[in-house]
């Protein structure tokens, strides 16, 4: 199983309420801004996330989304 992580970053309002929930600091505020003049968050370390989902919790505007993925793996004869 694996996860993919995605923020919408126009519906992020830069809060950072998901960056202080991150157990491992994955998340940053951006320097730059989105459609709505919010300065949205990013994975400034993705190689650090855990897929523990406090972040997609955290979010009050659901921006934030981690999903289970099944890689199609098929045994060739």
């Amino acid at each position: 199983m694996t996860y993919e992580f995605n923020i919408d970053v126009d519906r992020c309002k830069g809060c950072g309420l998901c960056v202080t929930v991150c157990p491992k600091k994955v998340l940053e505020i951006s320097d730059k801004v989105n459609k709505k003049g919010y300065y949205p968050v990013y994975q400034a370390r993705p190689d650090d996330c855990i897929f523990c989902k406090a972040c997609c919790l955290m979010c009050p505007d659901v921006a934030i989304t981690i999903t289970e993925t099944v890689k199609d793996t098929v045994k060739q004869e």
